[in-house]
């Protein structure tokens, strides 16, 4: 790996978007919900007639669309999701010498996004593999794709929930900004379907699995078609108990069931739209004044998707107005939530038609809390 010197201009050269084969419909989330409430209601009757047990709920595709904006999303593997007696996926384990499901994803982004920078594994020198989960503690998946694509450098991977995405942006924009890095590849292979608690009607349709990569690089080596500088980041943390995830290596030593619904994804919806919208829509106005522009000169937002009246709400109070598809994509009606992915799907979608000094904001906001942005400016 080459000894650098700092650089001023720093760009992201290319972005990949990869998504699984296998369509998973909110009219087919609902009906195996739907017969599994029935069945565990009827084995049950007599403790829910007694106040001991509460009925599971059942739900409806309009509920969904209206709630959350979403009408499918993809999964890595659809087989045993909507088996009533199982409700989760079923994914085939891969012997230690087989490429990872984790990694296979990554490089199925990776290679896009290497193309449309016009790069290939020599000319990058680090890899972040940053998203809501790893399959695995160790070796890091970041090494593992560093290692198919014979990269001369390192790699490591973050967990950040759903700004993984942009906070591994932050990262690579420093090391290419320090020159520790000429370029860094960055990736997020969602794989959120096995996190999902099928069985619970407030959550059951919230995720899909997809994978989005972006080569951040210096600036006087950029030749590709589409580069954006990065003007600006800024990030936030506030700490809060309303979105979780209690699985983990420690799950094996607890006396309780390791694989309880406490330890699958859980929220407080109500709280984290009202807490979450007013923190991202204050942090989006703060981060566009930093770089000394203004609300009005951003053509577009590509913001996290989670839910489309967050989203609204957000620009509402950015805007003024509601804003339209042009302005802040909305791409969750498709890909569900992706976990960190999401604003980088919207990129990957919907960059293309931006003219020579158009300017763009990427931003996440969800668990931890956390949010991270990135003012961008195209060439």
């Amino acid at each position: 790996m080459p000894n650098l010197t700092p650089t001023s201009e720093v760009v992201i050269s290319g972005a990949g978007l990869w998504n699984p084969d296998h369509v998973l419909t909110n009219e087919e989330l609902v009906d195996v919900l739907n017969r599994y409430a029935d069945q565990y209601n009827t084995e049950h009757q007599a403790e829910i007639d007694a106040g001991e047990l509460e009925p599971v709920a059942k739900s409806d595709p309009d509920f969904i669309a209206k709630a959350s904006g979403i009408r499918q999303r993809y999964v890595y593997v659809k087989d045993g999701i909507l088996d009533v007696d199982r409700m989760r996926p079923r994914i085939p384990e891969r012997a230690d010498d087989e490429l990872s499901h984790q990694a296979e994803m990554a490089l199925n982004a990776a290679r896009k996004a290497l193309a449309a920078a016009n790069k290939t594994g020599q000319d990058i020198d680090a890899v972040i593999v940053s998203c809501a989960y790893t399959q695995r503690a160790y070796p890091a998946i970041a090494i593992e794709v560093q290692a198919q694509l014979g990269i001369d450098g390192f790699g490591f991977d973050m967990l950040v929930a759903c700004s993984a995405a942009t906070f591994a942006l932050h990262r690579a924009n420093e090391m290419v900004r320090s020159g520790t890095a000429r370029a860094v590849l960055v990736i997020n292979p969602e794989l959120t379907s096995p996190q999902v608690n099928y069985r619970d009607r407030d959550s059951h349709f919230i995720f899909g699995d997809v994978a989005t990569a972006m080569v951040v690089e210096r600036g006087d080596q950029a030749n590709a078609e589409h580069v954006y500088d990065i003007l600006g980041t800024q990030a936030k943390t506030v700490y809060s108990n309303n979105i979780r995830s209690n699985f983990g290596y420690v799950s094996h030593a607890f006396e309780s069931d390791p694989f309880a619904p406490d330890k699958l994804f859980h929220q407080e919806g109500r709280k984290v739209f009202k807490e979450v919208c007013p923190m991202a829509a204050q942090h989006l106005a703060e981060q566009v004044e930093t770089v000394g522009v203004d609300v009005k000169d951003i053509r577009r937002w590509w913001l996290h998707q989670a839910n489309i009246n967050m989203n609204q709400l957000i620009t509402k109070r950015l805007l003024g107005h509601e804003a339209s598809q042009d302005e802040a994509p909305i791409v969750l009606d498709q890909y569900a939530n992706t976990a960190s992915a999401g604003s980088i799907i919207a990129f990957n979608l919907y960059h293309k038609d931006l003219g020579s000094g158009d300017l763009g904001v990427i931003c996440s906001f969800g668990a931890g809390y956390s949010i991270g942005s990135l003012v961008l400016r195209k060439r």
